[in-house]
């Protein structure tokens, strides 16, 4: 098994920031004339993300979150549009100032597996990131503990590998994981007259996105969608 630092992709920048609705529609009019949508949005440029997130009955990852260590890794299990053709099992690490993603397809069957404990069929799999993660919930007994739904408008630049993202209407099961129900109850996190902007980058951040967002008079922030999520329990 090869070291838990020896990415297979290079790290990318991540800066975040609450922004209020005025706030977006003028950045949005600005990014429509130098940047592309994304092309996984719907007509209205938008689409809806839904992710369980994995931690332990000591909060091992929120703890760790929260007092900001400069080296953490998270789990989640991601869908869009609440549609089981496609889940991904994603790994999110922070190194420094740097954020690394890792990811790889799994089955419905497969999260219902793991979701209920039912984890050996993942310590001999051919995908090194279920392997890795069948040994982070043996060891620390990490499970699914709560969903998270926000609807993402994105945009995309090429030169630097810019992604901006404006996350809003962020909503947690608290600890209820029955992430394929599309009737899961779920309760407002964050303040509906604001929202999450995020811009992603690799080495640069090219001189054309750096003047679009100088309007923006706001402190980065590590604001983070499953922390939001567990603010009540």
């Amino acid at each position: 098994m090869r070291y838990q630092d020896d990415f297979t992709v290079k790290g990318r920048k991540e800066l975040k920031h609450a922004i209020s609705q005025v706030d977006y529609t003028i950045l949005k009019n600005k990014l429509k004339h130098v940047m592309k949508l994304d092309t996984n949005a719907g007509r209205d440029g938008r689409y809806v993300i839904r992710s369980v997130y994995f931690d332990n009955f000591d909060n091992k990852i929120l703890n760790e979150k929260k007092e900001g260590y400069f080296k953490r890794d998270k789990y989640r299990i991601r869908i869009y549009g609440n549609s089981s053709s496609f889940i991904k099992l994603e790994k999110k690490s922070k190194r420094n100032n740097l954020t690394f993603k890792e990811k790889c397809c799994i089955t419905k069957h497969e999260y219902e597996w793991l979701s209920i404990g039912e984890i050996e069929w993942m310590k001999n799999d051919q995908r090194l990131l279920i392997r890795e993660l069948y040994i982070q919930m043996s060891l620390y007994q990490l499970k699914p503990v709560t969903v998270v739904d926000y609807v993402r408008e994105a945009y995309t630049y090429p030169y630097g590998n810019v992604r901006i993202t404006f996350d809003s209407q962020i909503k947690s099961s608290f600890r209820n994981i029955d992430l394929f129900n599309p009737d899961l109850a779920m309760v407002p996190v964050f303040d509906p007259s604001q929202m999450i902007l995020e811009v992603k980058y690799d080495e640069y951040l090219p001189d054309i996105i750096k003047l679009t967002l100088q309007m923006m008079d706001r402190r980065p922030d590590a604001y983070s969608k499953y922390q939001l999520s567990r603010m009540y329990g």
